[in-house]
Protein backbone atom coordinates (compact mmCIF):
# COMPACT_ATOMS: atom_id res chain seq x y z
CA UNK A 1 0.00 0.00 0.00
CA UNK A 2 1.31 2.86 -0.98
CA UNK A 3 2.29 5.73 1.24
CA UNK A 4 1.24 9.70 -0.19
CA UNK A 5 2.04 11.04 2.79
CA UNK A 6 3.18 11.52 6.21
CA UNK A 7 3.01 13.72 9.22
CA UNK A 8 3.08 14.33 13.06
CA UNK A 9 3.07 10.34 13.32
CA UNK A 10 0.18 9.72 10.98
CA UNK A 11 0.49 7.87 7.79
CA UNK A 12 -1.42 8.08 4.54
CA UNK A 13 -2.10 5.37 2.32
CA UNK A 14 -4.18 3.89 -0.40
CA UNK A 15 -4.40 0.35 -1.85
CA UNK A 16 -4.35 -0.29 -5.44
CA UNK A 17 -7.31 -1.42 -6.60
CA UNK A 18 -9.29 -0.33 -3.74
CA UNK A 19 -13.41 -0.21 -3.97
CA UNK A 20 -15.47 2.74 -3.83
CA UNK A 21 -15.65 5.33 -2.95
CA UNK A 22 -12.86 7.46 -3.14
CA UNK A 23 -10.73 7.16 0.27
CA UNK A 24 -7.45 6.85 1.61
CA UNK A 25 -6.43 5.00 4.94
CA UNK A 26 -5.43 7.12 7.89
CA UNK A 27 -3.36 5.21 10.33
CA UNK A 28 -2.12 6.61 13.47
CA UNK A 29 -0.36 4.64 16.28
CA UNK A 30 -2.38 1.16 16.35
CA UNK A 31 -5.51 3.14 15.15
CA UNK A 32 -6.83 3.41 10.77
CA UNK A 33 -9.51 5.22 9.90
CA UNK A 34 -10.86 5.59 6.05
CA UNK A 35 -11.87 8.66 4.97
CA UNK A 36 -14.25 9.16 1.98
CA UNK A 37 -12.46 12.00 -0.27
CA UNK A 38 -15.23 13.53 -1.41
CA UNK A 39 -17.10 14.10 2.13
CA UNK A 40 -14.41 13.85 4.22
CA UNK A 41 -16.46 11.47 6.48
CA UNK A 42 -14.83 8.20 8.05
CA UNK A 43 -16.35 5.08 6.41
CA UNK A 44 -14.68 2.59 8.63
CA UNK A 45 -12.56 2.80 11.73
CA UNK A 46 -11.38 5.64 13.82
CA UNK A 47 -8.35 7.31 15.06
CA UNK A 48 -8.23 9.73 18.20
CA UNK A 49 -10.34 12.68 17.73
CA UNK A 50 -6.74 14.94 17.19
CA UNK A 51 -5.18 12.95 14.42
CA UNK A 52 -8.47 13.20 12.80
CA UNK A 53 -8.48 17.18 13.03
CA UNK A 54 -5.13 17.14 11.84
CA UNK A 55 -6.03 14.14 9.16
CA UNK A 56 -9.18 16.35 8.16
CA UNK A 57 -7.06 19.38 7.61
CA UNK A 58 -4.82 18.19 5.39
CA UNK A 59 -7.07 16.87 3.43
CA UNK A 60 -9.22 19.46 2.85
CA UNK A 61 -6.21 20.74 1.54
CA UNK A 62 -5.68 17.90 -1.00
CA UNK A 63 -8.70 16.84 -1.76
CA UNK A 64 -7.88 17.44 -5.98
CA UNK A 65 -4.35 15.61 -5.09
CA UNK A 66 -6.45 12.78 -3.49
CA UNK A 67 -8.86 12.06 -6.33
CA UNK A 68 -5.67 12.28 -8.45
CA UNK A 69 -3.93 9.33 -6.95
CA UNK A 70 -7.48 7.59 -6.74
CA UNK A 71 -7.26 7.38 -10.59
CA UNK A 72 -3.72 6.21 -10.28
CA UNK A 73 -4.24 3.61 -8.01
CA UNK A 74 -7.24 2.36 -9.97
CA UNK A 75 -5.07 1.96 -12.99
CA UNK A 76 -2.40 0.48 -10.79
CA UNK A 77 -0.14 3.28 -11.43
CA UNK A 78 2.06 4.41 -8.62
CA UNK A 79 0.25 7.29 -7.02
CA UNK A 80 2.09 10.92 -6.08
CA UNK A 81 3.68 11.75 -2.86
CA UNK A 82 1.92 14.92 -1.17
CA UNK A 83 3.14 17.54 0.82
CA UNK A 84 2.80 17.15 4.67
CA UNK A 85 0.82 19.43 7.10
CA UNK A 86 3.75 22.03 8.14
Amino acid sequence: MPTLSAFYGILIQMFWQDHPPPHFHALYAEYEALIDIRTLEVIEGDVPRRALALVLEWAQEHRSELMEDWELCKRRQAPKKIEPLP
